[in-house]
């Protein structure tokens, strides 16, 4: 189980909260959906819940034991820019060997091409790119996933694509998705309950 409890985060002790007492269980294999207005703290949960900040106050914790800082982490973050989290540097091969190599039959399932392994990230499209980011990802060290908006730059036949991959990934190796997005017929369609933030700093579930 990935929990999170009663997280708040401020970047300095003299600055505005920018998330307050929130929690939340995700189960393996589980598809939760996270929505609210812009500005309430969505990102801010997704980098909390994969290790990319420390909270403020409260924790997290993947399946009862603290995120790794000096390993790989079982709860990965893909962002709706994908060139904010590559190496520029790298060549595409080098970027999916991060952590495991992806199949080849991930690969294709992507349409990820081997001619785009020995290309660098300026060389792809956004949705090519992103794509990569998807494959990197998804691997058996990786226990919980947190989508940011992750196809919400992407042309419909992308997106398409890249959740019927992640979604059939999911069910079967029981892989837990938060969804965070501001598509309620995406939300609709994927998730099992979907968490409202909102401005009063309530947080409301719904199942849809």
């Amino acid at each position: 189980m990935l929990k999170a409890e009663h997280l708040s985060f401020r970047y300095h002790s003299q600055q505005r909260w920018i998330l307050q007492n929130f929690s939340l269980e995700l189960t393996g294999g589980e598809v939760v959906g996270l929505t609210g207005p812009s500005g309430l703290g969505k990102t801010t949960i997704g980098k909390l819940l994969a290790g990319y900040l420390q909270p403020t106050q409260g924790k997290v914790t993947c399946n009862g034991q603290p995120l790794s800082s000096s390993s790989y982490c079982p709860v990965q973050l893909i962002f709706q820019n994908p060139e904010l989290a590559v190496n520029p540097r790298w060549q595409i091969s080098k970027i999916l060997a991060e952590g495991q190599p992806p199949s080849d039959d991930l690969l294709a399932a992507l349409g990820i091409h081997q001619s785009w392994l020995n290309r660098y990230p300026h060389e792809l499209s956004g949705g090519e790119l992103q794509r990569i980011a998807v494959a990197r990802s998804l691997n058996s060290h990786t226990c919980y996933l947190i989508a940011d908006e992750m196809t919400a730059m992407l042309d419909a036949n992308t997106q398409a694509l890249i959740w019927q991959v992640v979604i059939k990934y999911a069910r079967e190796r029981e892989l837990g998705i938060l969804v965070i997005s501001h598509e309620a017929p995406l939300l609709k369609r994927l998730c099992e309950r979907t968490i409202h933030l909102s401005k009063d700093n309530s947080f409301n579930l719904s199942y849809l």
